[in-house]
């Protein structure tokens, strides 16, 4: 591995990308296999594949607190920890180190590591189609999406052949099919919801999740083993990450450098040129600052990160920084909103149980706002819902402390089957949903703190009834009993799905990037993590910044081979 810490002489490349995740990672393989020498710049530490996943085969009583959080770990890291367990806070941040400021409730979660939060991902892979990428237009809400589904079909089945998402063909044309491996199984309860659902509604179904789960052996990576721990690190490669899949084979080319404890504090601009020249950053270790010179540049720092970068980068020519003469990054950032659903109880199926533990549960896809039939008049756009079913546990059971046979049959005979369901909505891209630099605030590294505006409005507000009530129908018509709808008031950045502060666009009036996920006035930028999204969709976002990305790198090498860049 060419790990180079203090970088080359000339400190020159072909092309940098700043951020190892998702899109960083994919973004750094297809400018490597396409013959680009390729500086990948992470904030964080280095983690290696298999080496540094320490938790990974590690039982619940190998940990000292058997999983749980802690009192002082709840009070130290009152944001991470929402997302952390005692096996992976290590691939999460400290809050004392990396503070924003909350102008309204937003849990800002992150993996500051080689990797990104690839390594955490919930591993949800959905196509967008042509109901998201002309909702904009069509509704009013929001700047047109540059491109349609056939634009960025070829670059799903592209980046899904490479990664491996197992999944069950539909024929939906409002959630396309993909390049799949064999779907996961329904379990008994799972199955009966699916054919019951199909029964009663024509508008809707249950399938498996599709998910960045191998279950065959794929591109030299081994098949899921149905462990469930997905977030400690897989030491199979049996879920798609940077560490596993991208980076390995960018490293393969021998075209990639990776420098970890680099923050990016700028981009530099050449006003002469109209160019961006190269990057600055601070080593974290050491505080040095140094400076790395490109021909191409990709920012891929995640959402929130990418829009502080270019507000950062400030010059004569672009005084509220890169990019951002009309005032628009930073803004319309989006988010799923979650927490609300039903759940019931099924009394039959006593004898039936499962193996393993399954990554993944149930979908059932938008069946809201999708043609005339299902047209909504209270609000715009959808939802899905994500679930799984189950056999109660000893420990939602039991109903005292005991002893001998009978406390121990309590507490090892499974309980009635039950079903959750919880719905994904859409946010609009809203203007003032927003993040700013702070003008006095700093931290530990010189840089200004994160100010973050966020909220749903009336739109959602209404949706999220709907995808209460509606669960709690579904249930009904599926024979299930004490359904319970629940709607735990969703507060914003805790689907950690945050996209949408450079978003894409015709108009550089209107949007920050293009069609080829270039910065409009900075053709040599691109940006293809979150960030760039239009719209939000109700689907989990990262395939498309998957798509999206192979198709900028290679819009952007055959410019750059063309001379156009």
């Amino acid at each position: 591995m060419n790990l180079n810490i203090r970088g080359t002489a000339q400190h020159t490349y072909d092309a940098i990308v700043i951020g190892s995740g998702i899109s960083g990672g994919w973004a750094a393989k297809e400018l490597c296999e396409k013959g680009l020498r390729t500086l990948l710049l992470e904030r964080g530490r280095q983690v290696e594949h298999i080496k540094d996943y320490t938790t990974a085969t590690l039982h619940p009583w190998d940990f000292p607190h058997r999983l749980e959080n802690t009192a002082q770990d709840t009070a130290a890291d009152p944001v991470q920890s929402q997302a952390y367990d005692e096996s992976s806070k290590h691939f999460y941040v400290r809050d004392a180190e990396h503070p924003y400021i909350q102008e309204r409730p937003f849990n800002w979660i992150r993996g500051y590591q080689v990797g990104g939060r690839s390594l955490t991902w919930g591993r949800q892979c959905y196509r967008f189609s042509d109901l998201d990428f002309e909702a904009n237009l069509k509704d009013g809400h929001g700047a047109d999406w540059p491109l349609r589904y056939r634009d960025l079909a070829p670059w799903y089945d592209y980046v899904e052949s490479f990664a491996g998402i197992s999944g069950q063909a539909e024929g939906l044309p409002q959630l396309p099919d993909g390049v799949f491996l064999p779907p996961m199984e329904l379990n008994c309860i799972e199955q009966h919801l699916r054919d019951r659902v199909r029964e009663k509604y024509k508008d809707r179904l249950v399938t498996i999740a599709r998910v960045a789960n191998l279950t065959k052996g794929w591109n030299g990576r081994n098949p899921c083993q149905y462990r469930n721990l997905c977030h400690r690190g897989c030491p199979y490669g049996g879920y798609f990450s940077s560490n596993a899949a991208t980076l390995p084979a960018a490293m393969a080319t021998g075209n990639l450098t990776i420098r970890p404890f680099s923050i990016v504090t700028e981009i530099i601009y050449d006003s002469r040129t109209r160019r961006a020249t190269g990057v600055r950053i601070t080593d974290t270790e050491t505080g040095e600052q140094h400076e790395f010179h490109a021909r191409i540049i990709f920012l891929n720092a995640s959402t929130i990160g990418t829009a502080a970068i270019l507000l950062h980068s400030t010059s004569p020519a672009f005084p509220q920084g890169l990019g951002n003469n009309h005032d628009l990054v930073g803004r319309h950032l989006m988010d799923h909103h979650i927490k609300v659903g039903a759940m019931g109880r099924f009394s039959g199926y006593p004898r039936q149980y499962y193996t393993g533990r399954r990554p993944a549960g149930i979908y059932v896809p938008r069946f809201r706002n999708v043609n005339e039939q299902t047209k909504r008049t209270d609000y715009v756009r959808g939802f899905g819902y994500q679930g799984y079913g189950e056999r109660r546990a000893w420990n939602d059971t039991y109903t005292n402390a005991g002893f001998g046979s009978h406390f121990k049959e309590q507490v090892t005979s499974p309980g009635e089957w039950e079903v959750w369901l919880g719905g994904w909505g859409e946010i609009l891209p809203y203007a003032d949903n927003r993040i700013t630099l702070d003008k006095t605030q700093r931290d530990k590294w010189n840089q200004p703190l994160v100010r973050i505006s966020f909220g749903i409005k009336d739109n959602e507000r209404t949706m999220r009834k709907d995808m209460r009530s509606s669960a709690e129908e579904m249930l009904h018509q599926a024979g299930f009993s004490q359904v319970t709808g629940f709607d735990y008031h969703y507060a914003g950045g805790e689907c950690i799905h945050e996209m949408g502060t450079a978003r894409m666009g015709h108009d550089p009036a209107s949007s920050v990037l293009n069609r080829w996920n270039q910065i409009h006035d900075v053709p040599n930028v691109f940006i293809t993590d979150g960030s760039c999204m239009t719209s939000s969709g109700s689907q989990n976002p990262s395939l498309t910044y998957m798509a999206l990305t192979a198709r900028a790198c290679d819009y952007a090498v055959t410019a750059l081979k063309q001379g156009t860049l």
